[in-house]
């Protein structure tokens, strides 16, 4: 039976026998940058855009990949061309690239910093769960500000990507410890609203839409978008601090991320937001996004999740 492929530091190898060496700084430091993007009718999203944020982040961390951007380019085609064929012509692909720091088989603490190491490249797909969106979908987010912060831009860059999460993971088992369903939204050292360990953050008040500033958050691919579809349809979008307090009180919230595009927020820390679910801002940006990209995103992740939980 046909196997998923993988681009992994120059080569395609099936997805069985594509593996990290133990000694990887991705392993053992944490040190990886990433993107994710996705398939709309099996083919790229926005693959241009993620992968120049990803080459900015490789140059913030030093990371001097051999690949150009147009060979990214072309193993990520090549990937997705394969790995879409295994799955049915309803189902999307999520689209995985990672890059560490590379292999140090001499790592000894400090010691193996004078080590010539060459950047680990993977490029990997997986199946879209829609099922976990669904729900969520229909009835809206529930989010909560936990004890842990996020990491201040005084450490590193929050405009990189990467995975060294651990603040996140943290973050999203304390959110679950009163709500299994619920999600972190973190805040920073001031008490500032940032973002969730996977989405940009967003409320509406006023027909206004208003964003955290990127001071503290990933500028998301998504968020962009909201940004073009808000502009072509007239809609303010500032960028401010703000608080839990704002947030409560706002007529609306959503989280915006590639795989699912957009999700709206209904409660914050025990206390509802807004009115009906999804609201009319949600609704109007959803069917923009519909119109720009000629699929209904929502429809596709209800029907997916039936589709999927049905043949478990």
């Amino acid at each position: 039976m046909p196997e998923p492929l993988v681009y992994l530091t120059g080569r395609m190898v099936p997805a069985s026998q594509a593996h990290l060496n133990i000694y990887d700084l991705g392993v053992v430091m944490g040190a990886t940058v990433t993107e994710m993007t996705r398939t709309i009718r099996h083919q790229q999203w926005r693959l241009e855009d993620h992968l120049k944020r990803l080459y900015r982040s490789l140059k913030y961390t030093r990371m001097n990949v051999p690949e150009a951007i147009g060979d990214m380019e072309r193993a990520t085609r090549e990937v997705v061309q394969h790995n879409a064929s295994l799955i049915g012509p309803d189902d999307e692909l999520g689209i995985v690239h990672f890059v560490t720091a590379g292999e140090n088989p001499v790592y000894a603490g400090s010691a193996g910093k004078a080590a010539r190491i060459t950047p680990t490249v993977c490029i990997h797909t997986f199946p879209m769960p829609f099922e976990y969106w669904a729900k969520k979908l229909e009835q809206g987010q529930h989010v909560v500000t936990p004890s842990i912060r996020h990491v201040p831009p005084q450490c590193y860059d929050p405009k990189m990507k990467y995975r060294s999460r651990m603040h996140y993971y943290l973050a999203d088992h304390e959110a679950r410890m009163g709500d299994p369903d619920a999600i972190a939204l973190l805040l920073d050292l001031n008490g500032n609203v940032t973002e969730t360990s996977g989405a940009n953050f967003l409320i509406v008040r006023d027909g206004t839409i208003i964003s955290p500033t990127t001071t503290n958050t990933l500028p998301g691919v998504s968020r962009a978008m909201i940004i073009e579809l808000a502009g072509k349809l007239g809609i303010p979008f500032v960028e401010r601090d703000f608080q839990v307090h704002d947030v409560v009180n706002a007529d609306e919230a959503f989280t915006c991320s590639t795989p699912y595009c957009m999700l709206p927020v209904t409660k914050i820390n025990g206390l509802t937001i807004g009115g009906v679910t999804p609201g009319p801002m949600f609704k109007r940006l959803m069917q923009a996004w519909n119109d720009a990209v000629g699929l209904d995103i929502g429809r596709q992740i209800i029907e997916g999740a039936k589709r999927r939980t049905a043949t478990k």
